[in-house]
């Protein structure tokens, strides 16, 4: 009898979860097909895309879709993606891919997660400041466990923005899990240099002011603070917390 019970039990429990997978399964095979049939309604434009005004007071002209995921790298919420806010001035497209095709040799075991953009026509998108003529990208911060690069908190969608870090760059639930300074540094290195060969670079760059130490004393960090580009040294309380678990990035034509 009692073997028959425990029989039941691992059977019900094995149900339990085929049904879990199977419904987490169809739930991302919905949101493939969404994101396929939303995609497929913007065409890239032959048309050079146009930023008009500031990063904080502007439009977009012929902007253009990111897409959704690549070889390495994936944005990071489907309700954001199909709202209309990835999209990007066609030349900031361009060196954000071409960057992510580099780190698929200069970090072939890494994995990338680009946040939100701008709107398709620019201008406000609440709750962002910035972000209103293609030239504001949020990236979400790589993180690491045990040296090794560590992905569960990847995948939160919208929530990801909630999540909080220490001002050592440590997850405030598992002080295990900390922040990647040196591939960050490295990516904006990476990223600027893609920048320039389309006529921009990185005007800014937005992280919590307490990372700054970490993220210039790493390996890529000393090369980073010697090119110029530059780093907030000041950000008001609330957008300091803001930014302890994504970085923004604006750009501007040179």
């Amino acid at each position: 009898m009692r073997k028959i019970v425990k029989f039941k039990g691992i059977l019900f429990i094995s149900v339990i979860l085929f049904n879990i997978l199977s419904c987490q399964s169809q739930e991302k095979k919905a949101n493939s097909t969404e994101i396929e049939s939303y995609s497929a309604r913007f065409e890239r434009l032959k048309k050079e895309s146009i930023s008009k005004g500031s990063v904080s007071n502007g439009t977009l002209i012929n902007g253009v879709l990111f897409p959704f995921s690549g070889v390495n790298f994936q944005y990071f919420d489907t309700t954001s993606y199909v709202s209309g806010r990835a999209f990007l001035n066609s030349r900031i497209e361009n060196s954000t891919i071409e960057t992510y095709q580099e780190f698929e040799k200069l970090a072939p075991n890494r994995f990338f997660y680009i946040m939100e953009c701008s709107n398709q026509h620019g201008g406000k998108m609440h709750p962002h400041r910035t972000h209103q003529n293609g030239l504001s990208v949020d990236f979400m911060m790589p993180l690491i466990k045990n040296n090794l690069p560590f992905y569960e908190l990847d995948v939160l969608g919208k929530d990801h923005y909630l999540l909080t870090f220490d001002n050592d760059g440590r997850y405030s639930e598992d002080k295990s899990i900390s922040v990647d300074f040196d591939l960050i540094a490295h990516h904006i290195l990476v990223l600027n240099e893609k920048a320039k060969k389309h006529g921009y670079k990185i005007s800014k760059v937005i992280i919590k002011i307490e990372f700054k130490d970490k993220l210039f004393n790493s390996k890529y960090g000393k090369e980073l603070k010697e090119s110029g580009i530059y780093i907030v040294k000041g950000l008001s309380p609330l957008i300091n917390s803001l930014h302890d678990e994504h970085y923004h990035v604006d750009f501007v034509k040179l």
